[in-house]
């Protein structure tokens, strides 16, 4: 798998991060300030957002990566290693037990259930 360095989301993971000059910064209709301090507020606001996410990227992006990585690596493990094995061994002696409980409930409970119906299957009402 090659890595695309152009469409770095492709899942669109962080959509609701994606922040432009026009959606923080606007003037009301009928305010009007001198053009070149809104262009010059544009770009800074753009130039200031996108070298500071750089640097940031830059000094942080690499150590968080590896603890990610390491991260979802560790939950890897756990769930092959630990969990799917235990879920399995808990899936086993449910099982049994299923087993078990349902011979009690045959042989014990089956019988006094059935002869309780069969005496209340003999009461009649009637309407005087």
């Amino acid at each position: 798998m090659e890595l695309d360095m152009d469409g770095r989301d492709p899942n669109a993971l962080n959509s609701h991060v994606q922040v432009a000059f026009e959606d923080v910064l606007g003037e009301p209709d009928g305010v009007h300030s001198i053009a070149c301090v809104w262009k010059n507020s544009y770009w800074c606001f753009t130039c200031g957002k996108n070298c500071c996410y750089k640097f940031m990227t830059c000094l942080c992006g690499i150590c968080i990566a590896l603890y990610w990585g390491c991260e979802f690596a560790m939950i890897t493990f756990e769930m092959v290693w630990c969990v799917t094995p235990m879920l399995k061994m808990l899936s086993i002696y449910c099982g049994c037990a299923q087993k078990f409980f349902g011979t009690i409930i045959n042989c014990c409970l089956a019988p006094v259930c059935e002869t309780t119906g069969l005496m209340f299957s003999k009461i009649s009402l009637s309407n005087k």
